[in-house]
């Protein structure tokens, strides 16, 4: 049986039912026949031979020649390393496609788009709207990536991080200095203020760089806003305003790239850093 993780890497390799099967098996047996493996997983004998032969094209198993064959997992860390170099040459192969295609779609399209944008006005660029959820976090994700100065974070009790801590990380690798204005869990009901206490205190044992401070009142709004200049010439922001009668499935967040508005997040930010916000104590 595997552990929720476990299935949840295992949904990463994008492998089939039967696959994820007899790969947690072979992790956890060793080597062993294909009819031995079928009769300890339950995979039918006329399907086990492919989805062990599957399993050997991407690299998570080995075959051991003789009378009969056998098949052996590779060691776990193996496995995550060939995910990742399947995954990066997935991706060098889409890149390539794209890039193929390049020359003809940009002669198609630009010249249309850029006669269309000329009856764009800039009240209509200030702002463009996804959805909250996947598309808001992917969103997200993107801003953290593309930082190369500051991130400001303001939020509830940072129930996505999970989703958004790769990119986190990779900010503070490149130096990216991170702040994170949490609502004081004294306004938070008990699952929040749970949620909030468990989010705060991984954040400190794994990413101790974090700056993190509460917000001693309410926050109008929410969002992530990434290197903003009081000369407003850069800066991106994702924002959503407080709704309590509109379900999450049915809000938008609101990004935009207008420097000025994102100067404006960062004068707000800082106040309440400096003048209404208590420290996050250790």
């Amino acid at each position: 049986m595997t552990s929720r993780s476990d299935q949840r890497l295992f949904e990463e390799l994008d492998l089939t039912e039967y696959e994820t099967t007899a790969l947690a098996e072979l992790l956890a047996i060793g080597r062993t026949t294909a009819p031995n493996l079928a009769e300890a997983t339950g995979i039918p004998k006329a399907r086990i031979y492919g989805v062990l032969d599957s399993l050997a094209e991407e690299g998570y198993i080995k075959i051991v020649p003789g009378r009969p064959k056998e098949y052996q997992a590779k060691h776990p860390r193996e496995v995550i390393d060939r995910a990742i170099e399947n995954r990066r040459q997935a991706y060098e192969q889409y890149r390539s496609d794209v890039e193929a295609a390049r020359e003809d779609f940009l002669a198609e399209f630009t010249p249309v788009y850029e006669s269309a944008s000329d009856d764009i006005t800039p009240t209509e660029e200030l702002f463009h709207v996804v959805d909250v959820g996947e598309p808001s976090e992917r969103e997200t994700r993107s801003m953290y990536q593309e930082a190369t100065d500051r991130v400001h974070v303001l939020t509830k009790s940072f129930e996505y991080f999970d989703r958004v801590e790769a990119a986190i990380k990779g900010s503070l690798d490149r130096g990216v200095s991170v702040s994170v204005l949490f609502l004081h869990p004294d306004r938070l009901g008990p699952d929040n203020r749970a949620i909030q206490a468990e989010i705060i205190d991984h954040i400190r044992e794994a990413h101790p760089g974090v700056g993190m401070r509460y917000s001693n009142d309410v926050l109008p709004w929410r969002g992530t806003f990434v290197d903003p200049s009081m000369e407003y010439d850069s800066g991106r922001a994702i924002l959503l305003v407080e709704e309590k009668d509109v379900p999450l499935s049915m809000r938008q967040a609101a990004i935009t790239e207008n420097g000025s508005f994102v100067a404006g997040l960062k004068r707000y930010f800082d106040l309440v850093w400096e003048h209404d916000s208590t420290p996050v104590e250790g």
